[in-house]
């Protein structure tokens, strides 16, 4: 079976270099488009107060990236006390790179696994939590939604835009033909974006094995009609070869 990889294209090059080494073909089509968010006064101000927090969540290796940068740029030292908190491995290992003591969870990669980590169950006692999420200009309300349950206050940096990227629908057509036969979609919006792109293709692609990285996303799937749908329990690389290899 042919794989469809569909994150940027760096991570699908090294990911389809590792299953090429395994015998197994794909190709990539990235279904976001990332684009950087020009720096406000207000994204200025959230981190120049990084010191106010107890803890900054980051939830991308895109946030981290472009997180960092402005870190760098405002704090020769990271500020004494903040404890950063990393969605998944990949993420967590680039904060660890910038010099941070970043922890993760390890029992999966999605908003639900951070917050079972017994770090953030203190955290959520604090009676003046404040908490600071570097993510997308949309996305990861659940963490927002448990910090104020808790009684906290949260902040969101927004670092980037994700969008579909332009001729996604004609690219979609060109792998169907290519003989594709499984997809790996490693979040909603990810699932959302194929979804609107495959258009009148929907119902031949939905057909697609669909490797997901967490019940949430697996949920949506089912619920746009995939009809064979896989947990990779994980968004990394080596979640991702090991569901694909246990096939």
């Amino acid at each position: 079976m042919k794989l469809l990889l569909t994150r940027a294209e760096p991570d699908n090059q090294r990911l389809a270099q590792a299953l090429a080494e395994r015998g197994i073909d794909s190709c990539s089509v990235p279904l976001i488009e990332t684009l950087e968010l020009p720096e406000g006064p207000e994204q200025r101000r959230l981190i120049m107060d990084l010191d106010l927090y107890q803890a900054v969540m980051v939830v991308s290796p895109v946030a981290a990236r472009i997180g960092l940068q402005r870190l760098d740029r405002y704090w020769p030292q990271p500020p004494v006390g903040v404890e950063w908190y990393a969605v998944g491995a990949g993420t967590g290992a680039l904060l660890r790179q910038a010099g941070l003591s970043a922890r993760w969870p390890c029992d999966g990669q999605d908003s639900e696994a951070l917050l079972r980590m017994p770090e953030w169950q203190r955290l959520l006692e604090l009676p003046d939590l404040r908490v600071l999420i570097w993510r997308a200009d949309q996305g990861r309300e659940l963490l927002v939604e448990r910090v104020h349950a808790a009684g906290g206050r949260v902040d969101c940096l927004a670092l980037y835009r994700r969008q579909p990227p332009a001729g996604l629908d004609v690219q979609l057509r060109e792998a169907a033909r290519a003989g594709v036969g499984g997809i790996v979609l490693l979040s909603v919006q990810a699932l959302q974006n194929w979804h609107q792109a495959a258009a009148a293709d929907w119902s031949q692609q939905r057909h697609w094995r669909c490797w997901v990285p967490g019940e949430r996303v697996a949920q949506h799937a089912i619920g746009l009609g995939c009809s064979d749908v896989q947990l990779c329990h994980g968004a990394d690389d080596a979640a991702v070869l090991a569901a694909v290899q246990s096939d």
